[in-house]
């Protein structure tokens, strides 16, 4: 039996579309934490970290919105999640936009990095989010998490948690990637981080592409933190987005990809994030989002 630890973090502030504040709810409603024990996990849900709406934040520099209070939410995220594994939880973060997870790895980081261990990173996303306040267009910050996860960018958001990089950018796989900025096209190719867009899923099969990142992300690690943009699936499968791109991943190939992640047993931590209840169609992405954390908790068809 495991011990899950189920942490909100109703972040709004790193995309223009509002709605993702209510993912946390969307995933509650669909019966997370009852489904979790069903699989004879221990549960605890922690609750919601304390997220500022726009309305109560002054947006700041134009080319990084909302830095200052997105930074002060991952900060507290970090320590939520150290407390979490200190008690021998795993935690599970519920977005949300994609900023919380400069602090839900940082946390996980931090935790291992103590124990003189790093960690690996597979990435599930449409979309790179490897911008930084220079490359980006938007300003939106949901859409530079990784570039400040790898130490670059803003030096306050690339600093959270007290050290930088979080991880090696050897162990970072990125997965289900369709739809790259120009300029970020150029950093991620510099970064060395490992990508593996639709094409290569088209070609090779989820499962090959699966168990290259796993190999990717456990090179001398402790384990794997997943997170999950629900955007890296078709938007017919998950219509409760702010940022939809066809041709994504289709449902059994998310749930196949987290099912493998599940039977390796690397799992040290998870975000599932941008679930957009407002743009959905009766929680239906909700309850894609609490069936694909099932999935990567060792759910199984028989």
């Amino acid at each position: 039996m495991g011990k899950i630890a189920i942490i909100g973090v109703p972040l709004d502030l790193g995309a223009n579309r509002r709605g993702v504040e209510m993912g946390p709810s969307a995933l509650r409603v669909a019966g997370l934490a009852d489904r979790i024990r069903k699989l004879g996990d221990e549960v605890v849900d922690r609750g919601d970290v304390d997220c500022p709406l726009p309305e109560e934040c002054d947006i700041g520099d134009l080319r990084k919105k909302y830095a200052e209070d997105i930074k002060d939410v991952c900060e507290e995220t970090c320590e939520w999640t150290i407390k979490a594994l200190k008690q021998g939880y795993t935690p599970v973060h519920l977005g949300g936009d994609h900023s919380l997870a400069m602090g839900s790895i940082a946390g996980v980081a931090k935790y291992y990095r103590e124990q003189d261990k790093r960690i690996g990173l597979i990435w599930f996303d449409a979309h790179g989010d490897m911008n930084t306040p220079d490359s980006s267009t938007s300003g939106n910050v949901h859409g530079m998490p990784l570039a400040h996860v790898l130490g670059m960018g803003d030096p306050e958001l690339a600093m959270i948690g007290g050290f930088k990089p979080k991880l090696h950018h050897g162990n970072m796989a990125l997965v289900g990637i369709r739809d790259l900025d120009e300029r970020e096209k150029g950093m991620i190719a510099q970064s060395g981080v490992h990508v593996f867009t639709m094409k290569d899923i088209d070609k090779h099969g989820i499962s090959h592409v699966i168990d290259e990142a796993i190999d990717v992300a456990t090179r001398g690690t402790a384990g794997v933190h997943v997170s999950f943009d629900i955007d890296a699936l078709d938007p017919r499968d998950a219509p409760g987005v702010g940022t939809p791109k066809k041709g994504g991943l289709t449902y059994r190939e998310a749930h196949l990809s987290l099912e493998i992640i599940a039977d390796a047993r690397v799992l040290i931590g998870m975000d599932m994030v941008e679930i957009n209840p407002i743009l959905d169609t009766r929680n239906s992405t909700g309850e894609l989002g609490a069936e694909l954390i099932l999935s990567a908790l060792g759910k199984r068809i028989f």
